[in-house]
């Protein structure tokens, strides 16, 4: 068996004829035309025809790019988890692709004896996700809820693990099903890096950002990292996924995202782990039969890299900055329709706050949206003196995309695209607000 890696959490595992791909995001610039390749990536396409299975951890665009599922054959099958909520099935069956929904843990044969199986992070149990996520929810009618995937590829010798962007804490239930089928894992893929906002979206000072909330995130996902390595205890690891620079306006953010690169993420790993991490370049393979690689890693040159973003990348337009300007009315027609839905969501969560939320409008204008269920009213900017807020401030044409509803854009997209600036007092980060203001919109 042999793994190739693409891209982020792009890679081809192979075995004999069978060939199967993983989260393809090869083409394209996701969120918004946020995130992009660095180096940029040439490809040939047709070198992928003869895919057997392309499998999906979940809905994000970094992993499920609909511009680059458009480059493949849409005869070749996609495998998805069976989520109780069809929103990746939908989405996929809707580009045209024909779909396969696997059971929590299912062995699927995907040929010469390559087997898949995806686990959802959350073992498929609601109070696990929803203590997780931190908004209440208990009903029983919720099956599986997470919106991550793990997935165990083996051939009856050698297995791979790839965790994708499993959160440690919300995998250790299913860990524990899939080291009880798997015990010997010889191939870990492992997240070093999280995506999102935090900290160069929010109003920190650069010194802030660089040299205290950055290395409180750096350090957060690196040790999240480590406890799937102490707890898998693999033959092999390789961290990936979440390589991404940005691109457009907010490309001067790139220096303050504060993310390890690869191969400082291996020397941490090696250091509090253990030897046997390797890394490959786009394009070259690890056989896990012979443990050898088709070429050494050529490192990023990071300082090279915020050169290119800041010189290069920053040039590029975003596709909403081309839509029409938008006007105070067309925002305010959205509100009523928005903060029902928001606060049915709220409710639902049991999530109940003294904080306020408040999004900048146009026209020296701010919506303030509480947190309790007491509504929501448009005020002028100068009458801003809240103490205890959230604060959120996009480009407007954005803004009014997300307003009207996820076919248009959606807040969790711009967040961890890092088009939305925020500011919070105080520094308290409370999961439930960001829940619930994902659906506020029509």
């Amino acid at each position: 068996m042999k793994l190739t890696h693409i891209a982020s959490a792009t890679t081809l595992v192979s075995h004999k004829n069978t060939k199967v791909l993983t989260d393809p995001w090869i083409v394209g610039d996701e969120y918004y035309g946020s995130w992009t390749h660095y180096p940029p990536i040439e490809i040939d396409y047709s070198e992928f025809d003869d895919l057997d299975y392309i499998y999906i951890s979940h809905i994000h665009p970094d992993h499920m790019s609909r511009e680059t599922l458009e480059k493949f054959n849409p005869d070749i099958p996609v495998l998805i988890h069976k989520y109780d909520a069809k929103f990746v099935k939908m989405n996929l069956e809707r580009w045209g692709r024909k779909v396969i929904e696997l059971d929590h843990g299912e062995k699927f044969h995907c040929g010469d004896g390559l087997n898949i199986r995806i686990y959802a992070a959350d073992d498929c149990n609601p109070e696990v996700c929803f203590k997780f996520f931190g908004c209440g929810k208990m009903e029983n009618k919720f099956g599986s809820t997470s919106i991550d995937t793990m997935a165990v590829f083996e051939n009856g010798s050698k297995t791979i693990l790839n965790v994708n962007d499993c959160p440690f804490l919300l995998s250790q239930r299913t860990l524990s099903r899939v080291l009880a089928n798997h015990p010997k894992i010889d191939l870990l893929l492992v997240g070093y890096a999280g995506a999102g906002s935090y900290p160069q979206c929010w109003d920190y000072s650069d010194k802030e950002k660089l040299e205290i909330y950055g290395i409180k995130k750096k350090n957060y996902f690196l040790k999240d990292g480590l406890d799937f390595l102490k707890v898998v205890n693999p033959v092999t690891y390789m961290p990936f996924a979440g390589t991404y620079t940005l691109r457009g306006k907010k490309a001067y953010l790139e220096k303050f995202r504060v993310v390890p690169e690869l191969q400082d993420a291996l020397k941490y790993y090696e250091e509090k782990y253990g030897s046997g991490g390797l890394m490959l370049n786009s394009f070259e393979s690890f056989d896990l039969e012979t443990k050898t690689s088709t070429a050494p890693y050529v490192p990023i040159d990071y300082e090279e890299k915020i050169r290119y973003a800041e010189e290069v990348l920053s040039q590029y337009e975003y596709e909403y900055e081309r839509d029409p300007e938008v006007s105070l009315k067309q925002l305010l027609d959205l509100l009523p329709k928005a903060y029902s839905r928001y606060e049915e969501k709220r409710k639902e969560a049991r999530f109940v706050s003294e904080a306020n939320v408040y999004i900048y409008l146009p026209e020296e204008k701010m919506c303030k949206i509480s947190c309790k269920g007491e509504g929501y009213e448009v005020i002028d900017k100068k009458e801003f003196n809240d103490t205890k807020y959230v604060s959120y401030a996009l480009d407007y044409k954005l803004l009014y995309r997300i307003l009207r509803g996820p076919r248009f854009a959606h807040w969790n997209n711009a967040e961890i695209g890092s088009h939305i600036s925020f500011a919070r007092r105080p520094e308290i980060y409370e999961r439930g607000l960001y829940w619930s203001m994902n659906y506020f919109h029509v």
